[in-house]
């Protein structure tokens, strides 16, 4: 049993991903930024879509569902939270829910502040998760609906998933992300290890995701709220995780 995922580069800064189940044939994409770019994916791959998941109603994830959906009669799954903003909808879920995937189980998780009814999808049997613009390497999606607290709560359910699960995000914002994380924890090794990598990556045209929790434990101040140096730098030394939290995305947000 395998999960074969294809990830690639849409409209200016989208990833576009693919899921098969390789023993079902069954197909997903994830979001649908545009038609033609998942279009064209599929048929590089030969695969047939069956559904497209997505995390929230942005129209840079959604403006190629009906499209997709007149062209193969797929199944659209959405958060239930924003199933009216949701074009072409069939399927509205939320946190605690789960369903089948060919032969794979997708677990529903509610992660809300970038938007109030942001989901992302978790397969515990492929070690992967899809966070939509809640986490991205490096960081995190801007606050636009929620609150800094919803946030912080988002992101805490994601990096407790197991260290080892790779992250699909929405977006290449990575070398931005680096640069910033620098300013925020400059003395953390792993971190400009891995903004170099990423510096490298970037120059090559190539993409910086799929990344995992415990690359982002190491290396994101977004989620690295315990760290005493970053405490101090910002002078929250006996703040709360979402404080430290709400300050780096404040930080991040003037950058």
């Amino acid at each position: 049993m395998a999960l074969e995922i294809h990830q690639f580069p849409c409209l200016s800064d989208n990833f576009g991903v693919l899921i098969h189940d390789t023993e079902r044939g069954v197909t997903a994409s994830i979001d649908a930024p545009e038609a033609e770019a998942v279009r064209r994916a599929l048929s590089e791959k030969g695969w047939r879509l069956s559904y497209i998941l997505t995390t929230h109603h942005h129209a840079d994830h959604t403006d190629g569902n009906l499209a997709l959906k007149a062209e193969t009669g797929c199944v659209i799954i959405g958060p239930k939270g924003e199933a009216a903003k949701i074009p072409g909808i069939d399927t509205p879920v939320g946190d605690g829910d789960a369903f089948r995937l060919g032969s794979f189980q997708v677990q529903v998780l509610d992660t809300p502040g970038h938007t109030l009814g942001h989901i992302s999808y978790y397969i515990p049997q492929a070690g992967v998760a899809f966070v939509g613009d809640t986490m991205f390497a490096l960081g995190c999606g801007r606050v636009i609906e929620g609150t800094m607290e919803m946030m912080w709560s988002s992101l805490a359910k994601l990096i407790a998933l197991p260290p080892a699960t790779k992250i699909y995000c929405g977006h290449e914002y990575t070398l931005a992300n680096a640069k910033f994380s620098l300013t925020i924890e400059p003395e953390n090794a792993a971190l400009v290890a891995r903004a170099a990598e990423v510096e490298q990556l970037r120059a090559q045209g190539k993409a910086t995701v799929p990344t995992t929790i415990g690359e982002e434990l190491a290396t994101s101040p977004f989620v690295r709220v315990a760290s005493a140096a970053i405490r101090k730098r910002l002078g929250l030394e006996g703040a709360t995780d979402a404080a430290v939290f709400a300050e780096v995305r404040a930080r991040k947000n003037k950058a």
